[in-house]
């Protein structure tokens, strides 16, 4: 049975939508007339396949939920006074870079994990633009299918789509960079999209790939059993565009799990530390010290250590800075 909030939300969708048919009439008018090339023009109205689930934008959304930094980032980078239409951030994976810190600042956080349905809607907002799929469900700020019946889109970061199909197999910066495109195609900003993808396609340009041709694992979380980047995520691409060969890099998937035994039969050069607030590289490299099997890898006796903010482990504005940072740790290993 409804809430008394989603019937707070529902109801005044179902009267913008009657005041709209009273107002249209049964001939089109003079106004009419000149509104339709207008929304032509604008691109709207937009459909898109998002993760399998069609999502249509009559307008660009104008009170946005995001949730994951990956999102987040990805409105403040494109600009444009984007930030004023996040009414509410949730489950950030640490502060905003630098650059957006100002922009962030603002911005009311609704949760430090994923809000809960009754949050999300009572922040009242038309778009919930998720990091992953995980964060649209019944347990989480509610199923799509919940959210399109209270009037409210989702919209679900293109690189973290699981289905057959719609998981990119591997994703690339040309994928990625496809997603700032399209994202700023439902906001209404595809020149700013344009821009953004111009300038990280010639900052990635710009990186001198390292060609020491260095073996490299990619260390997650995971005192047990290590939790590691895959070969068809952004670990991946990461690596790969800054001249990393992934131990791990015959996994078809973004993630998994390898133990300890496999990773030192390996024998990686590096090894890449996610950086985390609940799981820091400090904690990871006293893991790795203290462990017998691990502490006596040549990789961790010479403290060949590159880091990685978690943010930047997930498709999105920071990946290109990733890479240029873990050419520029090579280059200080020497």
């Amino acid at each position: 049975m409804p809430t008394f909030r989603s019937l707070f939300i529902a109801a005044p969708v179902a009267a913008v939508l009657l005041l709209a048919g009273c107002a249209t009439g049964s001939a089109a008018g003079p106004a009419d007339a000149d509104a339709a090339p207008d929304a032509a023009a604008s691109g709207f109205p937009l459909t898109i396949d998002n993760c399998g689930t069609e999502v249509t934008f009559d307008a660009a959304p104008e009170r946005v939920v995001t949730i994951k930094s990956s999102t987040l980032e990805l409105l403040l980078a494109l600009g444009l006074g984007l930030e004023d239409r996040v009414i509410g951030s949730a489950f950030s994976d640490g502060p905003a870079p630098e650059a957006y810190a100002d922009a962030a600042a603002g911005i009311d956080v609704l949760s430090d994990k994923v809000p809960s349905q009754e949050a999300t809607l009572a922040a009242e907002p038309d778009l919930v633009f998720a990091g992953w799929e995980s964060n649209l469900s019944a347990e989480g700020a509610g199923d799509r299918e919940t959210l399109a019946k209270l009037g409210v889109a989702s919209y679900v970061a293109p690189a973290a789509c699981k289905g057959e199909g719609y998981m990119p197999n591997p994703l690339t910066f040309d994928e990625v960079f496809r997603e700032f495109e399209e994202a700023g195609d439902i906001f209404g900003v595809p020149d700013a999209a344009a821009d953004l993808v111009a300038t990280q396609r010639a900052e990635l340009d710009a990186i001198e790939p390292n060609t020491d041709g260095l073996t490299a694992l990619w260390y997650s979380s995971g005192d047990e059993t290590p939790f590691v980047g895959a070969g068809i995520g952004a670990p991946q691409m990461i690596m790969e565009a800054a001249g990393l060969e992934n131990i791990a890099a015959d996994v078809e998937d973004t993630w998994t799990s390898m133990g300890w035994e496999a990773i030192v039969a390996a024998n990686p050069d590096v090894i890449v530390l996610v950086d985390a607030a609940w799981n820091t590289a400090e904690q990871k490299i006293a893991h790795l010290e203290s462990n017998a099997a691990t502490a006596a890898l040549p990789a961790v006796q010479a403290k060949r250590y590159l880091v990685v903010d978690f943010p930047a482990t997930e498709a999105g504005v920071r990946n290109v800075g990733a890479v240029s940072s873990l050419v520029e740790q090579l280059g200080a290993l020497g």
